[in-house]
């Protein structure tokens, strides 16, 4: 995933350009990378960037302006300026200008997803930012005078090497939440700078916190009317930034309603080289159905990308990459991301996509305890695992909070850092002004998509005859749209059940949710089958990382042997338990041995 990284030290300068070499080495994953270095020896810092080819980061990771020196990762913009909406300007020139008027206060002015660092040699400061969120993430770690900091963790990783253990906490969160929580991380002394922080870091001092979500979160709630008619013109508005660009545009379309509002509001001068969305090995899911049309009634192109048998031929090099990218936050059941957006990439370096849409918008969570199998830790673990299972995020916490400060930068990182290691990636649903705006959701429109179908309904009215994927349907009457949504509801539960989540009292039905795709039941929205795949065309990869797994002191190795037996023979259903271990592996091999 590209990036950024640093060094502030009194160390020899030999001796640090060193370590800022070996840091960014592991960072250059694909050839199609960019990097550099920038160093200031006489203020003690030193630093390197990576970047995709041609991107904002790139192009904005460079010369000296007025003596002041950014790399940027991610995209970021100044809101309401006409010069500095386009991301694809050539120069950060607006930002060293806001810096030059405001000191480090320009970071709160700051829209987008990214992190920096500033260096201004004239004035002899510098300072490390990233977003409100904290989705474009900065490690740290002070190790007596010296700061190391970088976006990825094998970047410290690779030059500390005391720190390539699993930290206690982390290891009992991520085995209880499928993620570490709290601005924790898997790694032994490694710390993650919360969202909304910027450092001055020759000030020999703490982080401090620019933007609190508590800003937001004391505004008054709107009526029902008075938000549809500020979100249908702050949807409008905010939209053209998102499809500015020199390169090819490539919006990932779905059957859903966040791709679909998009779609709606998009620009009318917007250049869009294709719509396309990911697809399983047979098959047609509703998304690929229902995105057709979309794209057809718009007049864009369209193609389905789908799992091919390459997919399977290089499962092993995949789910190393991923994990290796992801500094082990998205796990081998997610090898499919780098290989989904790898696709897209060849067709357009730009994704558009509607990624985050129901978590701020309509509250959707699946941030929730994974319940892994108690037999399958080593007993010395279980008990830090329990305990962290009854730690789960307050619920009393503002839903939007939770959604954009918590979920998503926590739980959904590692499939957002996979993806973004082979595209630039762009959502407007996690814009600054829309993220704040729906603090104002009336209680009675926070779980309801009925806002998302107004815009719709503005914007395009033909959109918003055509139905989503789980049956949502503008216009018709309520029987129609009762029974639309049970039959979506019932199909989707069944998918899920097929993919992936059958529980192992269920297990003996597997033949007969197998038969239901003959009727046209199964296969209408899930499309990752991992369950069956591990029992077949994965199975031999299984059989060898989970023998590398048994010298993990992790595991109950007794349950390690049974479990794969099980599993491929369908006694249950450990897909869960089979991508925790098989991932733990990967890392302490990858990450630890290997670094």
């Amino acid at each position: 995933m590209p990036g950024i990284l640093g060094l502030i030290s009194q160390r020899p300068p030999l001796d640090c350009q060193e370590l800022i070499g070996k840091m960014l080495h592991s960072m250059e994953h694909e050839k199609f990378y960019r990097s550099g270095t920038e160093c200031a020896p006489e203020l003690g810092i030193y630093a390197g960037w990576v970047a995709i080819e041609g991107s904002f980061s790139e192009r904005n990771s460079a010369a000296p302006i007025d003596g002041v020196t950014v790399l940027i990762s991610g995209e970021c913009a100044l809101p309401d300026s006409a010069d500095a909406s386009a991301l694809a300007m050539a120069d950060y020139g607006w930002l060293v200008k806001s810096y030059r008027e405001i000191g480090g206060a320009f970071v709160s002015q700051l829209n987008g997803v990214f992190s920096g660092l500033l260096i201004d040699r004239k004035l002899k400061r510098a300072f490390l930012f990233n977003d409100r969120f904290g989705l474009e993430r900065i490690y740290y770690r002070q190790v007596g005078e010296d700061l190391y900091f970088a976006s990825e963790a094998k970047a410290l990783l690779r030059v500390l090497a005391d720190s390539r253990e699993f930290d206690e906490d982390g290891i009992a969160q991520y085995l209880t939440f499928g993620c570490t929580a709290g601005w924790k991380t898997l790694f032994r002394h490694l710390k993650l700078l919360p969202g909304g922080s910027i450092w001055a870091l020759l000030k020999n001092n703490s982080p401090e916190y620019y933007f609190t979500p508590a800003e937001w979160e004391s505004q008054p709630p709107l009526t029902e009317a008075g938000f549809q008619n500020e979100f249908n013109e702050k949807f409008r508005n905010l939209l053209p930034s998102y499809f500015e660009a020199d390169r090819a545009v490539g919006i990932s379309l779905t059957g859903g309603l966040d791709t679909r509002m998009i779609m709606a509001g998009r620009p009318s001068k917007a250049e869009i080289a294709l719509c396309y969305t990911f697809v399983g090995v047979k098959g047609r899911p509703l998304d690929a159905v229902l995105a057709a049309q979309i794209a057809s009634l718009s007049g864009i192109p369209y193609r389905t990308l789908p799992i091919s048998s390459d997919f399977f031929e290089n499962f092993h090099h995949l789910a190393d990459k991923t994990v290796w990218i992801t500094d082990g936050y998205f796990g081998v059941t997610g090898a499919h991301e780098i290989y989904f957006n790898g696709l897209a990439r060849q067709l357009a370096p730009i994704r558009i996509t509607g990624n985050f849409g129901s978590e701020v918008l309509r509250g959707m969570s699946t941030f929730k305890p994974m319940r892994l199998s108690s037999d399958l830790l080593d007993p010395a673990f279980r008990q830090s695992v329990a305990l962290q299972g009854e730690q789960v995020p307050s619920s009393s916490t503002h839903p939007v909070t939770a959604a954009a400060f918590r979920e998503i930068p926590w739980g959904l990182f590692g499939s957002l850092s996979a993806g973004r290691s082979q595209v630039t990636f762009r959502t407007p649903y996690l814009d600054n002004e829309l993220v704040a705006l729906a603090y104002r959701i009336p209680a009675t429109l926070r779980r309801s998509p009925q806002s998302a179908l107004g815009f719709i309904r503005t914007a395009s009215p033909g959109l918003s005859k055509m139905p989503t994927d789980r049956g949502l349907k503008d216009g018709s009457n309520r029987a129609s749209r009762l029974a639309a949504r049970a039959f979506a509801e019932f199909t989707f539960k069944l998918d899920y059940y097929y993919s992936e989540g059958l529980p192992n009292w269920l297990t003996p039905a597997d033949p007969i949710l197998a038969s239901l795709q003959w009727f046209g039941l199964l296969g209408l929205h899930k499309y990752l089958l991992y369950r069956r795949w591990f029992r077949r065309e994965l199975r031999g990869y299984m059989h060898e990382r989970l023998a590398l797994a048994s010298q993990s002191a992790i595991w109950n190795q007794d349950f390690l042997s049974r479990m794969l037996s099980d599993h491929i023979s369908g006694r249950k259903n450990y897909v869960k338990e089979i991508n925790a271990v098989l991932t733990l592996e990967a890392i302490e091999r990858l990450l630890f041995r290997q670094n």
